[in-house]
């Protein structure tokens, strides 16, 4: 495990995320990472290639390359790398999932570690442009370092953490290396299991990719509305760093320079944790501001542990708290998943947003966050930054409808019954947003056809005289398909759905209604209303069981559809989710937003008036500390 510095020599082509920005070739700095935490910081020339790069590793740390991808986030390097920006990390993965016994993964000896580590102690990755906070921050650590201040390890959590510290000895900022997460390679407390870039805690957060997401969250927090920590993606060289040894199966610090990929947030003095503190003193506003931005980046992990309070003193402020969120590497999956609110039952939840925050809400720009995302962390991918617009999207249209953070809350998590878990409110308009989509496509399709077969008709007409009576019977007895009633399969999956809402309004048509218990979709078609639509999921089921989370793939349905996009060794496998995000190419996306604020309206109102049904929900979310 080392760092060294390459210059070096071929040419080519890359595949993969549209939205990179190439640059031109002149020399850039990278840091490439092995699935098994090692890392190599090198120089790229105008004639480096993926090929170039695999061999450059492969003499510097003794790995084998062979049967292996270069990966920038979502994207499979070949040939050109002109597209891979300075001091992006770029991950080598393996093409198969089981590693051969003959082949294993060596760490280089100790004299390779001492002959190539000759780059600086901390390196700031990935972002384009960095606070002077930082920065300087980085500095005292260096100092410190140099003077032979050690960092200290935590021994809370489940993921390998340090406390890295000034040069008067005090906590600076808290070092996570990403092969060191729970279930990585080298996680120092047993929870060991999978190579980085597969399904972590959760399956949807592949494992070592949960600092860029601690990252992504900090720079998310504009104007440091909710107070997240200063936090940077970095490469920092230590012996403190852990390295299991595989052939003893022992977990042990490594006596040598290690270089590692980390998160570095740092560290805010505190009196205590939420956990510790009653939440009644907590301050409206600060709970707000932090609930706010867990809406927007679907935190699954925001429970009384990682938020902090400081006692705030001075002159009249008297038990007086300041609140600081920590810990964000579980926000922002691939997928939609059950968030897990700490604050949702907070009595602050329940009060209205104030003008400050509803004028914060409002100027919030989803579009222009993933913008911003894609150039400060280049690795981040695409299916993230669609659950972060979807989330934004829901935010500011329910909080302009005029609901309250607990409302809005409540509608983004899942209902559990017994071990099994339904889909939220969120997840039910997704649904139903994909099954417009789908009928739209149909509708187009067939209109297409239509064209085609009256064109075939008047030629036909033209050449021949055409007997109508002769072909009435013919053509009066075809079949006729309802509008949207088929999946690209020929069967609709949530046709039994329908027939539930369909029995729902023909029992309450006769009754009055505000006006939100439909709206209109494509060509005038009815869009049953989100409520009608939860019970009927509920009664339709699997049959007639909850909906749980089989992982089982439905073509044209939208539990766990597969891809339609390009797919490669890089798609996390099933999950239990009941929408995808990356099913979608971007014209279908585009469309598949629309539908989806066109349902918000509705299924508001329906929240409003309480015709949700919904119950007290059973929370099983737990502290995933690390």
């Amino acid at each position: 495990m080392a760092v060294a510095t390459f210059t070096g020599p071929p040419k080519g082509e890359c595949c993969g995320n549209k939205n990179m920005e190439k640059k031109p070739s002149w020399r850039r700095r990278v840091f490439v990472q092995t699935e098994t935490g090692c890392v190599l910081g090198m120089e790229l020339d105008r004639s480096d290639n993926a090929h170039t790069v695999k061999r450059k590793l492969q003499i510097a740390l003794n790995v084998p390359t062979e049967e292996s991808s270069l990966i920038c986030g979502d994207m499979i390097l070949k040939n050109d790398l002109s597209v891979v920006r300075n001091d992006s990390p770029l991950l080598l993965t393996r093409n198969f999932l089981h590693r051969s016994s003959s082949s294993p993964c060596l760490s280089p000896t100790g004299r390779d570690l001492q002959q190539k580590d000759r780059s600086r102690e901390i390196e700031i990755i990935g972002c384009a442009e960095i606070s002077s906070e930082t920065r300087q921050l980085v500095k005292d650590i260096i100092s410190a370092i140099k003077m032979g201040i050690e960092p200290i390890p935590i021994q809370s959590g489940l993921g390998g953490a340090y406390y890295f510290r000034n040069c008067d000895g005090e906590n600076a900022a808290i070092v996570k290396p990403t092969d060191e997460e729970p279930y990585a390679p080298n996680n120092p407390k047993g929870f060991v299991g999978n190579a980085l870039g597969q399904p972590g805690l959760k399956r949807s957060v592949r494992v070592g990719e949960t600092g860029l997401r601690e990252v992504a969250a900090y720079l998310l927090d504009h104007d440091h509305f909710a107070n997240v920590p200063s936090t940077a993606l970095v490469k920092v060289t230590h012996p403190i760093f852990n390295i299991n040894d595989r052939v003893n199966g022992n977990m042990h610090p490594n006596k040598k320079q290690i270089s590692k990929i980390a998160s570095l947030q740092q560290y805010i003095p505190h009196d205590f944790d939420a956990s510790d503190h009653g939440t009644s003193s907590f301050p409206v506003a600060a709970v707000h501001r932090i609930g706010i931005l867990d809406i927007r980046i679907l935190n699954t992990d925001r429970h009384a542990g990682n938020l902090l309070v400081r006692k705030l003193e001075g002159l009249g402020r008297f038990d007086q708290v300041e609140l600081v969120p920590i810990d964000h590497g579980l926000c922002l999956p691939e997928n939609l998943e059950d968030p897990y609110f700490e604050w949702i039952h907070w009595p602050q939840a329940s009060i209205p947003f104030s003008d400050d925050e509803l004028n914060y809400i409002h100027n919030l720009d989803p579009f222009r966050d993933s913008d911003m995302l894609r150039m400060e962390l280049p690795m981040i991918r695409e299916a993230c930054l669609r659950v972060l617009v979807l989330c934004t999207i829901f935010l500011k249209e329910a909080a302009a409808f005029g609901l309250c953070l607990a409302e809005i809350g409540d509608m983004m998590s899942r209902e559990f019954q017994g071990h099994d878990e339904e889909p939220s409110e969120l997840e039910l308009i997704c649904i139903e947003a994909k099954k417009l989509l789908e009928q739209e496509e149909f509708t187009s399709f067939e209109a297409e056809v239509g064209d085609k077969e009256a064109t075939q008709f008047q030629l036909d007409c033209e050449d021949q005289s055409f007997d109508f009576n002769a072909n009435e019977e013919k053509l009066t007895g075809m079949p006729f398909f309802p509008f949207g009633s088929r999946s690209r399969n020929g069967r609709n999956p949530l046709s039994k759905l329908e027939e539930n809402v369909m029995e729902d309004e023909a029992v309450n048509e006769e009754e009055t209604t505000l006006g939100a218990d439909k709206c209109t979709g494509p060509a005038g078609n009815l869009v049953p209303n989100i409520s009608m639509l939860s019970m009927s999921m509920k009664s339709a089921g699997m049959d007639g069981k909850s909906w749980q989370h089989s992982g089982t793939k439905q073509k044209g349905g939208f539990l766990a559809g597969t891809s339609s996009g390009n797919t490669s060794l890089n798609e996390l496998p099933a999950t239990s989710s009941f929408v995808k995000v990356t099913d979608m190419d971007e014209e279908e996306w585009n469309q598949f937003l629309e539908n989806f604020q066109r349902l918000l309206i509705p299924a508001f109102d329906n929240c409003k008036r309480g015709n949700g049904g919904k119950k007290q929900r059973q929370r099983l979310g737990t502290s995933c500390q690390f």
